[in-house]
């Protein structure tokens, strides 16, 4: 799994630079109706999914540990077409998806991180990940009636924290990409 990451280290940066543009804009247009933060969540979790299935995918074809990667990807897909298929879902159905989904990927984040001790330095930045990704979920679940300028504020705080840790992970791992050649940064 840690090649998988080492060879994939462009796609966690992506994937931390669409989660710091979705918490720039929570932060930014903090009068957006929660009819557009559901379609926001929607977009971002299904392009995440996307490229979380890439991963697996690449990774599969290298006969390694793909499942992890392909789990948290139909995952993020199926909350992010859950957000298109029923946009009028009530903000307490959007608190509980964002919440569990959080929790989710936040354990998968911190199982894959404890692999990779051995592998790499820096494991501490996904297991900070997956640490934020847990407190995330369960404050959303536990405390539902925060309110929506709240929800916005807390979604786009994560945002921001997760794509910050997942680029400076990505970059980590760049670093270990140029030790393993040029077959290894694609």
């Amino acid at each position: 799994m840690n090649m998988v990451l080492v060879r994939n280290w462009w796609a966690l940066a992506l994937r931390g630079l669409l989660a710091i543009l979705f918490g720039l804009i929570a932060f930014l247009m903090p009068g957006v109706t929660l009819a557009v933060l559901i379609l926001l969540f929607g977009a971002y979790a299904l392009v995440d999914g996307v490229l979380a299935i890439i991963a697996g995918l690449r990774a599969a074809a290298r006969h390694e540990r793909w499942w992890p990667f392909a789990l948290e990807g139909l995952v993020n897909i199926v909350a992010g077409i859950i957000t298109f298929v029923i946009p009028a879902a009530t903000a307490f159905a959007l608190l509980f998806l964002v919440g569990f989904w959080a929790m989710f990927t936040g354990m998968l984040r911190i199982v894959a991180a404890v692999r990779l001790r051995k592998e790499i330095e820096g494991e501490w930045l996904l297991i900070l990940n997956g640490i934020l990704s847990v407190l995330f979920g369960v404050l959303l679940v536990a405390l539902p009636l925060l309110g929506l300028v709240t929800l916005v504020w807390m979604i786009g705080a994560y945002a921001l924290v997760r794509g910050i840790v997942l680029v400076g992970l990505a970059f980590r791992l760049r670093g270990h990409a140029g030790r393993l050649g040029p077959a290894s940064a694609r």
